[in-house]
């Protein structure tokens, strides 16, 4: 029986040759493919869709970015291959720089993230020339380089897909963090100032059209949002999800 393409199902499919895809051309590794099934789990149990916790999380992202001066967005390889449309335009709508910055770091994958999300409209892209490359103190891994016309200086920092030690670092560089987790218990989901836990082929779209609607009225860009309440809510719908699965 064939899956109606408006089947979570086939949607799962679908993002899963994305990342075979990218990993085929060079911008995934294959840690990125294991983290993508781990995320998976996690989007099973929220109801793989987007709830009304992550929707507030969304419009609270996008006036913070819209109220940055300096936003930055962070792509690293599987963001790059599940979202390259949606990076190109939340970056124009927000007026956001895009950076490559990658856990397993190469000059060849580097450029290879760079010219797919150059193909889908992304201008310039930063992170891919050594003599602008600053480090962000308090962290070991590769991901401490940064550019110094991007994350190095932003005050905003959208870090989808995530490791946990960056963005702790990030926070003590004085940096705002977004992030997309789909695991509200994670230390990046604990440590931003925005999660959206919610699938990030999801919520890019969604985040993406709260900016646009943001930028046409006429409130202002300030941000209220309680992150630790947002994901207790989130544990709360996993929980209850998991509680109706073991009465079925």
């Amino acid at each position: 029986m064939q899956i109606p393409k408006s089947h979570p199902r086939a949607k799962s499919l679908h993002i899963r040759e994305k990342l075979v895809n990218g990993y085929h051309k060079g911008l995934v590794v294959e840690e990125g493919l294991l983290a993508h099934g781990r995320g998976e789990m996690f989007d099973y149990l929220i109801g793989e869709k987007t709830s009304m916790t992550s929707h507030k999380a969304i419009k609270a992202a996008a006036r913070m970015l819209l109220g940055a001066k300096h936003p930055v967005i962070s792509v690293n390889g599987n963001f790059a291959a599940l979202c390259p449309n949606e990076i190109a335009q939340l970056a124009k709508t927000v007026g956001a720089e895009i950076e490559v910055n990658l856990f397993y770091a190469s000059e060849r994958r580097k450029k290879a993230i760079a010219q797919a999300l150059k193909r889908s409209g992304s201008g310039k892209i930063l992170g891919l020339e050594p003599r602008f490359s600053r480090r962000i103190p308090n962290l070991e891994s590769a991901r401490r380089v940064v550019d110094e016309r991007g994350i190095f200086i932003a005050d905003v920092v959208l870090v989808p897909l995530e490791d946990g030690d960056r963005t702790v670092a990030l926070k003590r560089f004085g940096k705002k963090v977004i992030t997309f987790d789909l695991n509200p218990m994670s230390r990046t989901a604990r440590t931003a100032d925005i999660t959206i836990v919610d699938n990030v082929t999801r919520g890019m779209s969604l985040l993406i059209d709260a900016c646009r609607r943001v930028k046409k009225s006429s409130s202002g860009k300030t941000v209220r949002f309680d992150n630790k309440a947002n994901l207790s809510h989130s544990i709360l719908t996993i929980r209850n999800n998991l509680g109706r699965l073991s009465h079925a």
